[in-house]
């Protein structure tokens, strides 16, 4: 992924920063404001809640059907933003898990924004209909959203809820379909966070 000059390395130190200083499992002050049951339920499901709240970093992208999608533009609705490659094995191996998380709470609140990286459209777009996965896809071709948000490993995930502040991050595949995940994301939709 090659650093672009329309986007300094300051955003993406400042969100590392961030990350750096709230990827500690919550503390008694962030069980207060997400409420104990919903860190536990997260930290059951293998995704502790952030420390704190890490305001996200804005951009806009093509999705597969063309059209463009903001992130800015989710703002009032809980966030799966997944950063992914159809050539990375882990990456593929959480999809079917994920669609079915997507499947399970798209009409609940749950807007799912995964961005390829780096691939041509038609790759991924194969990609889809062969693994059978509905959910929406943005085109990263220039790596520039990646480079936003300092991936440096793939797959990895944010949740980011419905004021648009990064609430959990993890990178790695995981079994999404679990039923201790889809019980925290259920809780986190019922609690309107």
């Amino acid at each position: 992924m090659k650093n672009n000059p329309r986007f300094p390395g300051t955003y993406m130190m400042i969100l590392a920063a961030a990350l750096f200083f709230a990827v500690l499992p919550c503390g008694a002050a962030a069980q207060e404001a997400a409420g104990a049951e919903l860190s536990e339920a997260f930290s059951r499901a293998g995704m502790p809640l952030l420390k704190g709240k890490v305001p996200c970093v804005d951009f806009s992208l093509p999705l597969l059907n063309g059209s463009p999608q903001s992130l800015s533009g989710l703002k009032g609705k809980v966030v799966f933003l997944n950063f992914w490659a159809t050539w990375c094995p882990p990456c593929r191996a959480e999809m079917p898990a994920m669609e079915k998380l997507y499947q399970r709470f798209r009409d609940e609140g749950l807007e799912f924004l995964t961005v390829n990286i780096q691939e041509h459209k038609r790759t991924v777009e194969e990609f889809m209909k062969e693994m059978k996965l509905s959910f929406p896809v943005a085109l990263d071709s220039m790596g520039e959203a990646a480079a936003l948000y300092g991936i440096r490993g793939i797959p990895t995930t944010y949740i980011i809820d419905r004021g648009g502040a990064i609430i959990a991050m993890v990178v790695g595949g995981r079994e999404w379909d679990s039923q201790a995940m889809m019980d925290a994301f259920g809780l986190l939709l019922r609690h309107g966070r």
